[in-house]
């Protein structure tokens, strides 16, 4: 079946419901299903996402206008994770807490709009993709994937988006704050915004894919392979030393091995060959 076809499926499956509620983050995933249901169903698809502690403003942000390019109805709940001490304490099954509280303020909102269906943006690609505790919150909670439950893979995913013509098609994926803090250290509000902090200046600077992960007061920082020459520069090197530790980080490295996912797992730290970083980019304008 081409990609075109499942497309159509998919859509067609969305028509079958009264109505639908979209689990809504504003990356290319969430976004795809949202237009595939604002074409099913028009003003009875409606677009949510969560605001919490864990999702940085831009995407919050992102998500907003991405909704408007769609012409989908977008709705925002709040929640935090840090009410909850199973997701504070970080452990292996971090992301199936994180998911359940999530998803379940999605089936709140979808009750009060009067929808029974449920949507996220997992797609074909995600079961394979290691160890997923958050899938097992969607199959619990008895949410619909329709990019799954049409074979969608990521890369499918991006070829529908290009047809939509929708600006996040070759949007990296962005996962919540909370996946810089490695395994086993709590989730704190000051380690979450330290993170958001680091990362907003890393994309003011122009850095295009990126994470900073915090070992308890130490930065982490990853480029992709493409931009680590430039993060080797001693200009940036100095600017990262200087702005990281005023937003309260003891020590800043860069990992020499660049950006990849995961990479706070447990086993995985900080290597021998990181580079002691130290700057003078410039602070940007808030």
């Amino acid at each position: 079946m081409s990609v075109r076809e499942k497309a159509v499926a998919a859509r067609e499956d969305l028509a079958d419901s009264d109505g639908v509620l979209v689990a809504f983050s504003g990356g290319v995933d969430s976004s795809v299903v949202a237009a595939l249901a604002h074409d099913a169903l028009g003003d009875d698809a409606v677009a949510c996402t969560a605001k919490s502690e864990t999702l940085p403003d831009a995407e919050l942000g992102g998500a907003s206008e991405v909704a408007e390019e769609i012409g989908i109805r977008h709705e925002i709940v709040e929640f935090s994770e840090l009410d909850s001490d199973e997701f504070v304490k970080n452990d292996g099954e971090r992301c199936y807490h994180c998911r359940t509280m999530r998803l379940s303020a999605m089936f709140d909102a979808a009750r009060e709009l009067g929808i029974e269906t449920v949507c996220d943006g997992t797609n074909a690609s995600d079961p394979g993709g290691g160890h997923r505790p958050g899938l097992r919150a969607v199959e619990e909670l008895n949410a619909y994937s329709p990019l799954l439950e049409h074979g969608i893979t990521k890369e499918e995913v991006r070829e529908i988006a290009r047809e939509y013509e929708l600006s996040v098609s070759e949007k990296p994926s962005m996962a919540c704050l909370s996946s810089r803090i490695p395994t086993g250290l709590e989730v704190t509000e000051e380690r979450l915004t330290r993170v958001e902090k680091a990362e907003t200046l890393l994309r003011t600077w122009g850095f295009e894919q990126f994470r900073v992960r915090d070992h308890d007061g130490l930065a982490r920082i990853e480029v992709a392979p493409d931009e680590l020459e430039r993060a080797l520069d001693p200009d940036f090197a100095r600017a990262a030393r200087d702005h990281l530790s005023d937003i309260g980080f003891e020590h800043v490295t860069l990992d020499l091995e660049g950006y990849r996912t995961g990479s706070v797992s447990p086993g995985e730290g900080t290597t021998e060959d990181d580079l002691d970083l130290g700057a003078e980019y410039p602070t940007p304008e808030d």
